[in-house]
């Protein structure tokens, strides 16, 4: 028991000051994709011929790039002979909009999150975390938000393992068919208002499972209020969208 204190008392503060401070990133982080199209050379495709996800599109020459499909693979990144497409530090990718997630030239819309949620559950957010098939990476980047670095308590923001005590159910997975009822009914159990999370690129599009017979293309039947996409999502993404959708303001990426 001394040995368990005296050890706690020497490793001091160990939760990190987020939002107070920016988040300290891996150095081969990519976050918000940016996008000059000015810097295309005219016919160059490059970039959505080696996507695998086909997340990269182009309109009357100019490309754009859906992060709900992206996989942050950063090869369009590497293929691009003219650093036309690049991804910044920027953690800060959750959108209360699925048009949101198209990013195009300039910046990526980051207006208030669900007013709903930032009125009604600011204080006091429960989830049902729902794995509809996922890989496991966007679950164990969900649930490191419970440890000692990052305390989601402390936000009044729980996970809970009924859907009767839940204000809303956060999903990851491409929604196999075998998970479709299960995922629908587990939304029904959840009382009213409530509000819908969908974290990763299956959850929200499929991720690289997009198209197969046996997946539904992830949340697409349920109305979402809150999209987080990466494959996966960092913990400080799908924390500052939590954080925003209840209107905490998250400070800028540390250069």
């Amino acid at each position: 028991m001394h040995r368990s204190l005296l050890a706690r008392f020497r490793q001091g503060h160990r939760t990190h000051r987020f939002p107070r401070e920016a988040p300290t990133l891996p150095p081969l982080y990519r976050g918000m994709p940016r996008i000059q199209s000015e810097k295309c050379a005219s016919g160059c495709t490059r970039c959505q011929e080696v996507c695998p996800t086909d997340a990269i599109t182009f309109q009357s020459g100019k490309p754009t790039l859906d992060m709900g499909h992206c996989l942050f693979c950063g090869l369009c990144e590497t293929a691009c002979p003219a650093d036309a497409l690049t991804f910044s530090r920027d953690y800060r990718l959750a959108v209360n909009r699925r048009q949101g997630l198209i990013v195009g030239d300039g910046e990526a819309d980051r207006a208030a999150l669900v007013e709903t949620a930032n009125r009604v559950f600011r204080r006091s957010l429960r989830l049902r975390q729902v794995s509809a098939a996922g890989c496991n990476a966007c679950e164990a980047d969900t649930n490191v938000l419970g440890t000692l670095s990052f305390d989601l308590g402390r936000f009044g923001i729980q996970f809970v393992a009924s859907p009767r005590h839940a204000d809303g159910i956060l999903v990851t997975g491409p929604v196999s068919e075998n998970m479709k009822l299960a995922l629908q009914k587990t939304l029904d159990a959840v009382p009213a208002p409530k509000v819908v999370i969908a974290v990763g690129a299956c959850a929200i599009g499929g991720g690289p499972f997009r198209g197969h017979d046996e997946v539904h293309n992830g949340v697409q039947d349920i109305p979402v209020d809150l999209y987080i996409p990466g494959c996966p999502p960092n913990p400080w993404t799908i924390l500052d969208g939590l954080l925003r959708m209840l209107g905490i303001e998250t400070p800028a990426t540390q250069k």
